[in-house]
């Protein structure tokens, strides 16, 4: 398909793609494919303003009702799924299988948060005081704002999405500015849905907002939006953290990783192979939990790195919509070459480069091959993450060497080791093992599960969103004491005159 007929399939019409003042172009071969039109900071807060009157409105709606306008989110995305997934294969330059996986994590999110819609649980608790109950209770918060990052354009948007309506709270998303086709087609599915749903789907209950920084920095700076997911890069995070904290409001950030993987000596070596080309070059490395750094022992290290290096010789590089291709384009030339000045100085702290070329794969794209480089031992360089296919290899001697490594970063978010040792497993899994918020054990940082909650970036405290307790995030909790006795209990000795 064309350019132009993948944004006809997805829904965009002349209107979405031109007379604006953003350009978008395509990773694959650097094209222009469309001028938006964005959001104007003076706007921003009458947006917000509707987004608070939705609130008082759909906070109203039953638990299980508003979870089936997230139903129908999940019926509209499975008849969008290969238009829309084409659509960010254009935009982002992921491998076929890979847009139309992200979109599949969207379909999920939302059988996930239908469930979820009735059993918005609180505890019973006992009470000290005879003839008194206590009680907790979820109430939603209010607006919630989502930023999300070019690398997943629309899975971010749909996790906090879908867990925010059935917590009945209202979402204003403002996407990348590298990625506002695949948000408006993706809030269409969401506009269509709301329409099939009826008049209890209030005006304002999902805003698209499409701009540069200022309109971040509304979102960050208003006390009307107690709740601010954002997802970028940690240099993002250091500077939205701490602006939603000084107002008070509650910030869920899922940064960079930084991940790294543990190989023992009991290691089933092939599997882990597979493991580390998935984990290390899979989105060209351009996801968070994208595998950036190996820790090797080193009676294994001689023969994994002989077979990694053979295997990253092989891969396919090239225009993401054809079929064989592994590895797309970088976003664009600025990734291209942070990526080659982060090789630059990995070699002047003594590392060995295999791979990691700029690559002429289709005109105007910035393409490379995947970098493994062998360091000396763990670098200022190898502790910065570079949003790009670089692998950095290291060696250990012991297991307790081996985890000090793999937490010796700022960046936290996901971590493996590879074992057939149950006591080195476990210890990995322990208190003294990974201080990362997601760690696993045979399998690498990349794959997390919508039902598992996703996060928990340790330089941040940062947040999780998707599955588990997450909707807790979105929620605030109310204790509550009944007294069902005929007595006032007071404290002992205290008497107060009727």
């Amino acid at each position: 398909m064309t350019h132009a007929e993948i944004l006809a399939a997805a829904g965009l019409t002349a209107a979405d793609l031109t007379g604006g003042s953003l350009a978008v172009h395509s990773p694959i071969d650097g094209a222009e494919i469309a001028r938006v039109q964005e959001t104007q900071a003076a706007d921003m807060p009458a947006i917000i303003a509707r987004s608070q009157a939705a609130f008082r409105q759909w906070r109203e709606v039953p638990a299980p009702r508003r979870g089936e306008l997230v139903r129908l989110l999940g019926e509209e995305l499975r008849t969008a799924k290969a238009a829309l997934g084409a659509l960010v294969t254009l935009e982002v330059g992921k491998i076929t299988s890979e847009g139309l996986g992200e979109v599949q994590e969207m379909i999920d999110i939302c059988d996930f948060a239908v469930g979820l819609s009735r059993q918005l649980y609180g505890l019973t608790i006992a009470s000290e005081r005879p003839g008194h109950r206590m009680a907790e209770t979820w109430h939603p918060m209010g607006p919630v704002g989502v930023i999300s990052a070019f690398n997943f354009p629309v899975a971010v948007w749909s996790w906090n999405t879908a867990l925010a309506l059935v917590c009945g709270n209202p979402v204003i998303w403002k996407p990348s500015e590298k990625t506002p086709l695949t948000a408006i087609a993706a809030h269409r599915c969401l506009e269509r849905a709301m329409a099939r749903f009826g008049e209890d789907a209030p005006q304002g209950l999902s805003q698209l907002v499409i701009g540069g920084p200022a309109i971040g920095e509304a979102l960050v700076a208003s006390p009307a939006v107690p709740v601010l997911s954002a997802t970028g890069s940690t240099r993002m995070g250091s500077i939205v953290g701490p602006k939603v904290a000084a107002r008070w409001g509650r910030a869920i950030l899922e940064l960079g990783g930084n991940n790294a993987m543990i190989v023992a000596p009991s290691a089933d070596l092939e599997m882990a192979v597979r493991a580390i080309a998935f984990g290390a070059v899979g989105t060209a490395g351009q996801r968070c939990t994208s595998l950036r750094r190996l820790i090797v022992h080193r009676s294994v290290r001689d023969d994994l790195v002989k077979r990694l290096a053979k295997v990253y010789a092989a891969l396919p590089v090239g225009d993401p919509r054809k079929a064989g291709t592994l590895i797309g384009p970088l976003i664009d030339a600025g990734s291209r070459d942070r990526m080659l000045k982060q090789l630059d100085k990995a070699r002047a702290e003594g590392g060995t480069v295999h791979g990691g070329q700029a690559v002429d794969a289709v005109k105007g794209g910035a393409y490379v091959t995947p970098a493994l480089v062998e360091m000396p031992g763990q670098t200022a360089t190898v502790c910065e993450e570079c949003f790009a296919p670089i692998l950095y290899v290291m060696t250990y001697d012991n297991l307790d060497e081996a985890i000090a490594l793999q937490n010796a970063v700022p960046q936290g978010l996901s971590s493996c080791i590879f074992t057939l040792n149950l006591r080195e497993a476990e210890t990995f899994l322990s208190a003294s093992g990974s201080d990362c918020g997601i760690a696993n054990v045979n399998i690498g940082p990349s794959g997390a599960e919508i039902g598992g909650a996703f996060g928990g970036e340790k330089e941040t405290g940062g947040g999780r969103e998707s599955g588990s307790d997450a909707w807790k995030g979105y929620m605030r909790r109310q204790t509550s004491t009944v007294n069902y006795s005929a007595k006032l209990p007071l404290a002992q000795g205290v008497e107060f005159p009727v």
